[in-house]
């Protein structure tokens, strides 16, 4: 059975109908009534794992989201706690033998839960995600670390402390992935490929997302340059969005909807490939999406091309939205394999979430720096050259928790390391 079925007919979306109804109280119950609370999925939950509360594992918080469908529970700051506290990483659908759709239902709890505060909070709620998602907010913020670090921010925040409060601590980790992106973008340059265009005629569209813009802009020139050399022409439509992924998993599906829509009318039926394992989740659905390394694989590569050798070891961090969502991790080993002198090896742990989770970093950031602690126990011991992973907010978490930690490696999207080593 694929990720997209289901053990009973629930909304979904479809190339036809690319929205997603949102669903009410009876749909929640229909959804969670599918679990048998089995406790399979206990340790596969990385909050249960980390506090061991039972309301901190998947069906503990599916019996409060039936305790809140039916009314018999109010939606009190404890109880938001435990089911804000899920960074629906989806590690439990994977494991679950009954195939409870636990991210649709997360999503139904909070949309519900949100329609439910006053207009004031979801005003409030929403701007901030229009804004993290917004074209003109990411450029602005850019310029905003640059004056954090040139009038001495950055060292004014260690010396007084600062940094010790978990919430300031993932915003200047943010702020140095976004200043350090900044002063050594590579510019990559793409050799045309006539000919190839003329052997095979692929020709596929690139979405560019709308954080990953700001913290990963390496990534799209890598994958400019790469299918160029493979031959693969290239369009970027101007009318793309953001995914919509932030506004579906924070409560507000019509948003989300609203920006699946405005993607679709902008790629119509171009195979649509996006470098952030997330965004290409949130996509699949609409659009005929694919993620980057996929879609590298999948072209018909020249026989000239020889890749010139990269020495040293690479760390594969396995994102969530790779792993249990899209499920096709294999392709990131497949290309690294095509590099020479590569020794790939995955990260230790890769089964349990990094704690970056969209806005989830933001909104619960004491959590996420602990789930990244494990991370960075195994990057010391590994001690690579290179961490790839295709999750933009997974690579700049660990790497600002890489830096906070003194490791020397560089976070790179797998498709980078195969541009810098192509002849």
């Amino acid at each position: 059975m694929s990720q997209h079925d289901t053990a009973f007919p629930i909304p979904r979306s479809s190339r036809s109908d690319p929205l997603i109804r949102p669903l009410d109280d009876d749909d929640l119950l229909r959804l969670a009534d599918q679990c048998v609370k089995c406790g399979l999925c206990l340790p596969h939950c990385p909050t249960f794992r980390l506090r061991r509360n039972e309301a901190d594992s998947p069906r503990g918080r599916i019996a409060l989201i039936q305790g809140l469908a039916t009314g018999q529970l109010r939606d009190t700051p404890r109880l938001a706690a435990h089911l804000d506290g899920c960074l629906e990483c989806r590690a439990c659908e994977v494991a679950c033998p009954s195939l409870v759709q636990f991210g649709t239902l997360m999503d139904a709890a909070r949309a519900v839960r949100v329609a439910r505060l006053s207009a004031s909070r979801r005003w409030w709620r929403r701007l901030r995600l229009d804004l993290l998602s917004a074209a003109w907010v990411l450029p602005l913020l850019t310029l905003l670390v640059a004056a954090y670090w040139r009038v001495g921010g950055a060292t004014l925040a260690r010396i007084t402390g600062l940094l010790r409060r978990p919430g300031l601590e993932v915003l200047h980790g943010l702020a140095l992935c976004l200043h350090r992106r900044r002063r050594s973008a590579h510019a990559l340059s793409a050799a045309p490929g006539a000919a190839a265009d003329i052997a095979h005629g692929r020709s596929v569209a690139l979405f560019r997302g709308c954080v990953a813009r700001a913290l990963e802009p390496d990534v799209m020139a890598a994958a400019r340059a790469v299918f160029a050399r493979l031959g693969v022409a290239l369009r970027e439509p101007d009318g793309q969005v953001c995914c919509g992924a932030m506004h579906r998993h924070n409560g507000f599906p019509d948003a989300a909807n609203l920006l699946l829509a405005r993607n679709r009318a902008a790629f119509g039926d171009a195979e649509v490939v996006g470098g952030a394992s997330a965004c290409v989740a949130e996509l699949c659905p609409a659009l005929r999406a694919v993620e980057l390394c996929r879609a590298l694989l999948d072209v018909p590569w020249p026989p000239s091309l020889r890749l010139l050798p990269l020495i040293g070891r690479v760390a594969v961090h396995e994102p969530c939205s790779h792993r249990n969502q899209l499920r096709d991790l294999a392709v990131v080993y497949e290309l690294l394999a095509r590099i020479p002198g590569l020794e790939v090896v995955p990260l230790p742990g890769n089964d349990s979430c990094c704690g970056a989770a969209g806005t989830y970093l933001l909104d619960q950031p004491q959590t996420a720096l602990q789930l990244a602690a494990s991370k960075m126990d195994a990057l010391a011991v590994l001690r690579p050259r290179w961490l790839v992973t295709t999750n933009t907010g997974c690579a700049a978490h660990l790497g600002a928790a890489a830096t906070a930690a003194g490791l020397e490696l560089e976070v790179l999207h797998p498709a980078e390391l195969l541009a810098r080593s192509l002849p």
